[in-house]
């Protein structure tokens, strides 16, 4: 297990630039199973769980070339259709959270695909309702393997466009189901879809490919199906949950930093999130500037009452964002209400932060009240272990501002999510080892 050994109390200064979104890169990643010809992505963050998905797609047949950092060709040629229904196959998807993408298109395109229980990190059960759903809507049957651990799906030719009503709002689910409509025969209706910019990216590339559809960016997906898909060409977003994680790391260091291309108008209400606490950060063409500032007042609501922050389907605020939000609350001047809706777990790293310092009610698995120190008291270094991914950077963040060495173990979860996180961060004055 490897840690990271950081001094905290270092200011930053300079630029950074975010990685390709991750949750985009795992979904249009899995589109190029949809056909047969070249598609071109770039931009691709080399981090473990897309690298980890590229590898299961290697497995399968897929042809991948790397053409230059974050530039890679796909050609889906020659799947092995025997090893996509291998017990191999799916020990190795029930250890990726992101192989759940890979159904809709094997499903569309062979008719068949396993769908493991996923694996990943800590952060409390992800139902796939909404994907087994969706693809038992479109015509096809589910059967359990118990040996396998996994539930199998299978359609008789090709699958069939119809109108469904998502239970949820899922981006993985509604992803999932783009793709494998984009194949089936007639149009499919998805109602209460998710219009994550993820989703917007993967159907601009689903377009590209010769897919037909209507009302990118609306909760309501119309897909004509196309007999076949052809090649395309794609460029990633940058990580929106990055850029806030540097927005984060500057105002609890009290640094001065500039995070470069941004697409800012995909970053939603993130921007304003922060001002809420207090963050003067500013839009410079498609770049952020983010100022030292020596304190950082908690705006309250025109009532009067706590200011609450909380995650919501798109356009509200990713749940990914909370982590970072919460540490940053520690040292602004007032108190806010951090409420975690969508998984009941990610608030627990929370005790480590307690143990730093920190002033934090945690009243229930989805909400904490931070009181924040206005940074008239410093966190302590400790030793802390990383739960899941956007623990593991707020728990980073902490670090960077408290006095003394603290210590990070299990950062492969961090890894899991940010390129070359040290190493980054160390070019801006951070002071980050990494230990094996």
């Amino acid at each position: 297990m490897s840690s990271f050994i950081i001094e905290g109390g270092h200011r930053l200064s300079g630029e950074i630039t975010p990685q390709g979104a991750k949750n985009e890169a795992l979904e249009v990643i899995s589109a190029v199973l949809l056909t047969d010809e070249e598609v071109v992505i770039s931009n691709i963050p080399e981090i473990l769980d897309v690298k980890n998905l590229i590898l299961v797609l290697e497995d399968m047949g897929v042809k991948v070339c790397r053409l230059a950092k974050g530039r890679y060709s796909f050609r889906a040629d020659s799947i092995d259709r025997d090893y996509i229904l291998s017990e191999e196959f799916v020990r190795k998807c029930s250890l990726l959270r992101g192989s759940v993408m890979v159904v809709g298109p094997l499903l569309a395109r062979f008719g068949k695909a396993y769908f493991p229980k996923p694996g990943g990190d800590k952060i409390g059960r992800r139902r796939v309702d909404t994907h087994i759903q969706g693809m038992m809507n479109l015509g096809a049957s589910l059967d359990y393997d118990a040996q396998l651990r996994a539930f199998r799906l299978t359609a008789e030719g090709r699958l069939r466009g119809r109108y469904m009503l998502l239970d949820e709002a899922s981006v993985t689910g509604t992803a999932n189901i783009l793709m494998a409509a984009s194949l089936a025969e007639g149009e499919t209706t998805i109602y209460n879809a998710a219009c994550e910019p993820y989703v917007q990216q993967l159907s601009k590339l689903l377009v590209a490919m010769g897919a037909q559809i209507d009302g990118i960016g609306s909760n309501m997906l119309r897909i004509k199906g196309v007999e076949r898909l052809h090649g395309a060409v794609h460029t990633i977003l940058p990580d929106m949950i990055e850029v806030g994680s540097f927005i984060g790391m500057a105002a609890l260091t009290q640094s001065s930093i500039t995070i470069k291309d941004v697409s800012y108008e995909n970053l939603g209400i993130i921007p304003d999130c922060f001002r809420r606490l207090g963050v003067n950060l500013e839009q410079r063409g498609d770049d952020i500037f983010v100022p030292a500032q020596e304190h950082y007042q908690i705006e309250s609501f025109l009532d009067g009452s706590i200011m609450t922050l909380a995650d919501a389907p798109w356009p509200g605020l990713t749940p990914d964002l909370l982590s970072v939000m919460l540490v940053v609350a520690t040292q602004c001047k007032g108190s806010v209400l951090i409420h975690q809706k969508m998984f009941e777990s990610r608030l627990f790293f929370t005790d480590r932060l307690i143990d730093m310092g920190a002033q934090i009610i945690l009243c229930d698995p989805h909400r904490a009240v931070v009181i924040g120190h206005d940074h008239n008291f410093q966190l302590r270094a400790g030793k802390m272990l990383s739960p899941d991914i956007r623990a593991g950077i707020a728990l980073l963040i902490a670090a960077m501002s408290a006095k003394g060495t603290s210590t990070i173990s299990n950062i492969e979860q961090i890894d899991r999510g940010y390129e070359d996180i040290d190493l980054r961060l160390n070019a801006l004055g951070a002071r980050i080892s990494r230990e094996e």
